[in-house]
Parts: structure tokens; C-alpha cells; sequence
């Protein structure tokens, strides 16, 4: 674990406009524990401390269980297809929205990148609503997170983050590897207080948590979950994002299937260790994040306290996570010639300074928007994992592209090419369920997001004097733009509601 990550000046990728040196030295590449770590410090967030909560309002143990194994499937699918296209498609290591250019073209890689940098910009945005929701278990003046008090201590600590990380890609990311044990820890401890804390006679009632109200059909109650369960296992292609770094290019594939599997243990244990202290309502109506709630239910005052800290620790090392992986996801197509080149400017720490800046500013500019949301925690989560469904779909979708038509698979097995097929399939149809399981308000949102950002890659294409679209790109460009209008009339109207 003591390995470094390597600054983004140190990228074989493309070249630098400074001419510094591009080559990667031995020295600043990742190990397995690295990699591995990175992904689980990415996906072990804000999420977890909410899930009780979250399943409590959808279903009881059953529902929940049915949702584990559909998400837990679905998503080890999509892992095994990142660890995959990793030894078929080697040379591609510029992060999971590489493979949807190289598999569907410059504009589809461009709405790919884009919104994988705006679900990680929405997904910081929710972070300090929660940590200063958290607070306002203590201080009611922060609320819900939604405040303008709770906005203006959240601006403080983005910028306090910006200038850590201006300082230097590689100080932060050590940072993000000690937090990460950190953050494990009271999770874990969590886990065993209440399993200890065990009652039967509860966990029974809630096993199908019928008594207790209508929840709806077992199909809906799954349903109703699935945005959670996908949320928090964003940051499952985190190895893949930094594979430019890896020692060993195999270890990008294990550290993404070992870093899920490790998450998706703990994950479930939380949710299901929680139907075994407290009633499905008594669960639905605890304010978030609701591990506080149960904790502090089964061992007193100081439960608050303990589960408040671990989730401060949590959030700010994941926030600190994915504002580095915001940064690279905007510095690396600059340098490859997708997104503008100011994009791709470097300060004299060699971090990517302007990519910096501007997610800085997105998060900022969402923050101010929290303050009339409904529900901003919740808004929030949604829309990040919707955004973030468009590069998984696109990477499964590369991945049986390349199984179907055989390429890369020139030397393989048939057996080998058609097991990887099926995965990549499935991997596939998960994604479409979970785009289904949204509703069309996200989807509508994410394009309304999307179709300005248009307005980038004409720029990028100009700057570089290439062809703006080809038939296929302007077709595709037509309906994202038409669904982005509808979103913004949506919006205007009230059919849309946020």
C-alpha cells in the first residue's frame, strides 16, 4: 500500500502540450492492494450509511434479499466485463468512457465521458448534502443539508479540497488510501453490534414486512431499490479509470471483481442486520443517514456520535476520491482530442488544473441549487446514478460488440469468446432494466444535461479542424437535443417535478 499515484503529468496516454517527460517509471505504478483499494474507497461512501432507510421505506428482509442478488449479479456482471475488456482491449486505459468511443464512435465516447464527469460532479454535490445533513442531527441549522448555512459550509470545504488537490494529484490520493481503512472500520463495527443485538421475533415480522402496510407487489418493492443499489456501487470501474497506472495490466480486472465483491458483502450485511433490531416503519422513518438512527437505537447516546464521525470520514475521503476521478475523466479526452484542449492544462504540481476548476465550479453551482429542491439528498442520488448508467451501458455494450463480431478474440477459444458474450449480454440488459427502473424523469434530466454539452465537442472538433458528425452522430445528436428541450418544458411545466 504504498504506492503512489502517479501525477497526470505522468500519462503515456497522448502527448503534453508542456513537453514534459510522458514516459510512466516503474515507481509510480499501482499494485493489486492499490487498485483494488481505489475501488473500494470510491464505492464505500455516503451510500451505505443510508441504505437502511432507503430499503426500509421499499421492502422488508425478502424484497431486499431478491434486490442483493439481482444487483449483486448484475453488477458482478458488468465487473467481469471491465476485467475483461481490460485483457482484450489493452491499449485502451484511458478510463471506462474509452470503450464507448472505440466501439460506437467520437460523439457516443464524448456523451460517455460527459456524462460520467456529471454523475461524478452530482455525486460530490450529494456529499455535502449528507455530511451537512449529518451535522443537522446536532445543529438544526443545517437541516437537511438543504440550508443556506448548511450551502455556505459546504463551499467552504469544496474549495478547501481544491486547493489539497491543486497541491498535487499524488498527496491526495494517499490521503484517500488511509481514509479508506478508516471509514471501513465503524461499518464493520456496526455490523457486529447488531447482529449481537439480534431479535428474532423482529426479524421474523419484517421478513415480508406485510403487517406494516402497503409496500406493493414483491416486483415493485424490488424496483424501488434499485437506484440505491446501483448508487452505491459507483465507483466499480475506479481500477479501470486509473489502469494507465497499474504495475500489471491483469490487475486492473481483479482489483474491480475483488473490490465488488468485498463491497457487496458488506453492504447486504448492513441492510440485512438492520431488519434485525428495529420494525420496517420504525426503519423507513429514520432521518438520514439512518445508520445513525439504528445504531444509536441499540447502544445508546454515544452510537450518534460514532456513526456521525465514521460518516464525516467516509464522505469527505470518497468526495475526495471522486473529485480526482472528475479531474481525469475531463484531463484525459482533453488530451486525446475529445474534449477541448483548455481542459487538458496542467498547473506547475502537474494536476489538471482547469478540469480542476470546473468541476469545483459544477459542484458549486449545484450546491445553490439544493436550497430549492424537495428533497436534495435524494434528488441528488438519483440523477448521479442515472448520468453514471450511460457509460455502463456503453462499456457492456463495447464488450458484446467485441464478442459478437469476434474482434480481439483472434487467438481465444470459442468457449472463452462465447462465455464473455453471455457476460457481456447480461451486463447489458442490467443496465437497460436499471435506466428502466429510473423512469423517464432522469433519463429526461441526464439528456437536458447532455445536450449542451454538445456545444464542448463542437468546439473540440473545430479546434482540431475535424468533421463535426457523421449521419449516425447527427441522428443521435437530433434526439438528445429533442429530449433535452423536453426535459427543460418538463421542468417549465411541472411535469417534471425536483
Amino acid at each position: 500500500m504504498a504506492d503512489t499515484v502517479p501525477s497526470a503529468a505522468d500519462t503515456s496516454v497522448a502527448p503534453t502540450t508542456s513537453g514534459a517527460d510522458t514516459s510512466v517509471t516503474a515507481q509510480g505504478k499501482m499494485s493489486l492492494p492499490t487498485l483494488t483499494g481505489m475501488v473500494v474507497g470510491g464505492m464505500v461512501g455516503a451510500g451505505v450509511f443510508s441504505l437502511p432507510a432507503r430499503f426500509g421505506v421499499a421492502t422488508g428482509i425478502l424484497g431486499s434479499l431478491i434486490a442483493w442478488v439481482i444487483a449483486g449479479a448484475g453488477m458482478l456482471m458488468l465487473a467481469f466485463v471491465f476485467q475483461n475488456l481490460a485483457i482484450r482491449k489493452p491499449d485502451l486505459d484511458s478510463g471506462v468512457f474509452i470503450y464507448a468511443k472505440a466501439g460506437f464512435g467520437d460523439y457516443v465516447g464524448f456523451n460517455s465521458a460527459f456524462g460520467f464527469w456529471a454523475s461524478a460532479v452530482v455525486g460530490n454535490t450529494f456529499y455535502w448534502v449528507f455530511i451537512t445533513a449529518t451535522l443537522g442531527a446536532f445543529f438544526p441549522a443545517f437541516g437537511d443539508g438543504d440550508t443556506v448555512v448548511a450551502v455556505a459550509l459546504s463551499t467552504v470545504g469544496v474549495w478547501l479540497f481544491h486547493y489539497m488537490i491543486a497541491r498535487g494529484v499524488r498527496d491526495a490520493a494517499v490521503i484517500n488510501r488511509i481514509v479508506t481503512v478508516f471509514k471501513i472500520l465503524p461499518i464493520l463495527v456496526f455490523i457486529v453490534v447488531l447482529f449481537f443485538a439480534f431479535d428474532a421475533g423482529i426479524f421474523s415480522d419484517n421478513w415480508i414486512a406485510t403487517g406494516y402496510g402497503d409496500l406493493g407487489s414483491l416486483d415493485e418493492q424490488v424496483r424501488n431499490t434499485m437506484i440505491i443499489t446501483t448508487f452505491v456501487f459507483l465507483g466499480i470501474e475506479g481500477a479501470s479509470v486509473y489502469s494507465r497506472y497499474a504495475k500489471k495490466r491483469q490487475d486492473v480486472g481483479k482489483a474491480t471483481v475483488l473490490g465488488f465483491l468485498s463491497v457487496l458483502s458488506i453492504f447486504a450485511l448492513v441492510t440485512l442486520s438492520s431488519y434485525s433490531v428495529m420494525t420496517q416503519p420504525q426503519i423507513a422513518a429514520t432521518r438520514q443517514p439512518s445508520m445513525i438512527g439504528l445504531f444509536e437505537h441499540v447502544v445508546g447516546d454515544w452510537g450518534r456520535w460514532f456513526i456521525s464521525a465514521a460518516v464525516i470520514v467516509s464522505v469527505l475521503g470518497a468526495y475526495l476520491a471522486w473529485t480526482l476521478m472528475a479531474a481525469e475523466v475531463m484531463y484525459i479526452p482533453a488530451r486525446n482530442e475529445d474534449f477541448p484542449a483548455f481542459l487538458g492544462r496542467e498547473n506547475d504540481k502537474a494536476t489538471p488544473i482547469t478540469a480542476l476548476v470546473v468541476s469545483s465550479l459544477a459542484v458549486q453551482a449545484l450546491l445553490a441549487v439544493t436550497v430549492v429542491l424537495t428533497d436534495a439528498l435524494n434528488f441528488m442520488l438519483d440523477l448521479c446514478t442515472s448520468l453514471a448508467l450511460i457509460p455502463y451501458f456503453l462499456a457492456a455494450s463495447y464488450a458484446l460488440k467485441l464478442g459478437l463480431t469476434g474482434e480481439s478474440y483472434e487467438n481465444v477459444d470459442a468457449r472463452t469468446r462465447r462465455k464473455e458474450a453471455i457476460i457481456a449480454g447480461v451486463a447489458t440488459a442490467y443496465t437497460v432494466f436499471l435506466f428502466e427502473a429510473a423512469g423517464l424523469k432522469f433519463l429526461l434530466l441526464s439528456t437536458v444535461i447532455l445536450a449542451p454539452a454538445t456545444l464542448l465537442y463542437i468546439k473540440a472538433r473545430s479546434e482540431r479542424g475535424r468533421r463535426l458528425f457523421t449521419a449516425t452522430e447527427m441522428a443521435l445528436c437530433a434526439v438528445i437535443v429533442a429530449a433535452g428541450i423536453t426535459g427543460v418544458v418538463g421542468l417549465w411545466t411541472g411535469f417534471i417535478t425536483i
